[in-house]
Parts: C-alpha cells; sequence; structure tokens
C-alpha cells in the first residue's frame, strides 16, 4: 500500500512539473510581405521570415522587432507577452501558484506589412523600360 502511494506522488509531481512547463512557452510565427526580410529581435540577427519565435518570458515582457529588407524601408515595431490566456499556465496556477508568472501568451502569427522605398519601384522600372527599348 505504501509503495502505490509514493506511486501516485510521484505521478503527481510529474503531472504538475508537465504542466508548469507547456504554460511557460509560448511561440508566435512572425511573417511580412514581402517574403524573406532579415529578423532583428531586441537587436539581435535571428534569421529571415517567416520564422517562429518562441521564449519563456513572463507576462508583460516585450520584444523589439525590426525588419529589412532591400528596397523596402526597415519596419520597426513590438510585442508583448500578454495578448492571449494560456489555459496551460492557468491550470498550472492554481495548483502551484507560480505559473501565473506565464498565464499569457503570444498571438499565433503575426503578419508585417513592409512600403517600399521612396523611388526603389521606380528606378526598377526605368531599368525594365531600358532593357525593353533596348531589346527593340
Amino acid at each position: 500500500m505504501k509503495k502505490n502511494s509514493q506511486i501516485i506522488q510521484a505521478l503527481a509531481i510529474i503531472l504538475s512539473a508537465t504542466i508548469f512547463l507547456a504554460g511557460c512557452g509560448s511561440t508566435t510565427m512572425i511573417q511580412s510581405r514581402p517574403d524573406n526580410a532579415k529578423v532583428y529581435l531586441n537587436g539581435e540577427y535571428m534569421g529571415n521570415t517567416p520564422y517562429a519565435y518562441r521564449d519563456t518570458k513572463i507576462v508583460s515582457s516585450t520584444t523589439i522587432v525590426t525588419l529589412e529588407k532591400e528596397g523596402y524601408q526597415p519596419f520597426n515595431t513590438s510585442f508583448s507577452r500578454d495578448e492571449e490566456l494560456d489555459v496551460g499556465a492557468l491550470i498550472g496556477g492554481i495548483f502551484l501558484l507560480v505559473p501565473f508568472l506565464w498565464i499569457m501568451k503570444y498571438k499565433p502569427f503575426r503578419t508585417y506589412e513592409m512600403k517600399p522605398e521612396f523611388g526603389y519601384d521606380e528606378k526598377q522600372n526605368s531599368e525594365t523600360l531600358i532593357e525593353v527599348i533596348e531589346e527593340k
């Protein structure tokens, strides 16, 4: 009988730890129009869009985003971990209290529209026009 209670205690601890750890992380997919823009998070280059960002920061933590692509104006924004309720962290918080620090999560997707640099489209159009004239 004592062995059964130890097994139940161990399973309860494992279940609590699983809920706690599952509630800590949050992921968001950073997308841009056009695709393949360089992604900088808090000033550090992370890769190109689309980019899956995951962290274990606490509620209301802010991440600064900069997107860069040749021919487009740099795009600067930020997002905070306070966009949606994380049910796993809520359940873990009821049992362990600590997961309330991770009770909110990011939206699953965010898409940013980049604007062309002033005159970039005209430059491309004029180069295309020159090529067409030279072919004739």
